[in-house]
């Protein structure tokens, strides 16, 4: 079942990168009325005009629900990860559409974050396990997100023009990360049979935490390339879901302590990979220079 999950992930990745590429071609960065910065409410109207964001969203939303699937399969700590491989095909559609070649860097700080994510999976796979879930546990993860979506959305209202896209990402990637472990939590919950007013709950913040996270990411599509937008969902994202599946899930209860050192090393070089690419993305540097 894992190996099916996997690669039903796998194929949800691909899906997430094609669906990112068609939005942000949809934003025309380079034309003169192009929209660029952050999102505006003027700027969503527009979009919704244009085939190309509708396409991307459409493919999005098929990646949802495929990687929706993939939880059901295996536990968490196992599928988040396998989304980094949407970042190296995003950078290769992202090449071609804007005629900007991958710089040699670029090249290897995509290598990171991809090294740092496979490793972690091959680790997760091997200790991985699902666990029933208690209203305790729950209840914690819930109180974070709800915390969370404070900060971030008074956040957006007084910081978001100054803000620059890897803000962007790092908002979005902490989100979705709880996104994805409340899809996990809610069908967990549905197989339990213990959808109740708790799991209502949970369903009505991830709606929240979807609305949010998806300003966030139209917001960095607006203000960088579509493969660090990638690259940093998914390291931040399958990091946040990752932290929630072992320290309240309890995913990882057969990991020993070098196990969860190794998990704790790879992260750090995946999120050095994001942190890299951030700083030598060519877009970025052309963008820097004008």
């Amino acid at each position: 079942m894992k190996v099916v999950a996997i690669l039903i992930a796998v194929l949800a990745a691909v899906t997430l990168a094609y669906g990112a590429n068609f939005q942000n071609a949809a934003f025309d960065k380079g034309e003169k009325h192009g929209i660029q910065g952050s999102l505006s409410f003027k700027n969503l109207k527009t979009l919704l005009t244009k085939k190309r964001w509708l396409g991307g969203f459409s493919f999005i939303i098929i990646a949802s629900a495929l990687q929706v699937i993939a939880l059901s399969m295996a536990p968490l700590i196992v599928v988040q990860p396998v989304g980094a491989i949407a970042l190296v095909i995003t950078a290769l559609l992202n090449a071609r559409t804007s005629k900007t070649p991958i710089t040699r860097n670029s090249w290897i700080a995509m290598a990171v974050c991809t090294v740092g994510i496979g490793t972690f999976v091959v680790q997760a796979a091997g200790v991985a396990k699902d666990v029933e879930l208690n209203d305790a546990s729950l209840l914690v993860v819930l109180g974070l997100l709800i915390a969370i979506l404070i900060v971030l959305g008074v956040s957006f209202f007084t910081f978001a023009r100054k803000a620059k896209a890897l803000a962007y990402i790092v908002g979005a990637g902490v989100l979705y990360g709880f996104v994805a472990s409340f899809m996990k939590v809610v069908v967990q919950r549905i197989i339990q049979g213990d959808f109740e007013w708790l799991t209502v709950l949970c369903v009505l913040a991830t709606i929240l935490a979807v609305v949010l996270g998806g300003w966030f990411v139209q917001s960095a599509y607006a203000s960088g390339p579509p493969d660090l937008v990638i690259a940093g969902l998914t390291v931040i994202d399958p990091m946040v879901g990752v932290a929630i599946g072992i320290v309240v899930l309890g995913e990882a209860q057969q990991a020993d302590l070098f196990t969860m050192i190794c998990f704790a090393l790879s992260g750090v070089v995946a999120v050095l990979g994001v942190w890299m690419l951030s700083k030598v993305h060519p877009e970025l540097s052309k963008k820097a220079r004008i």
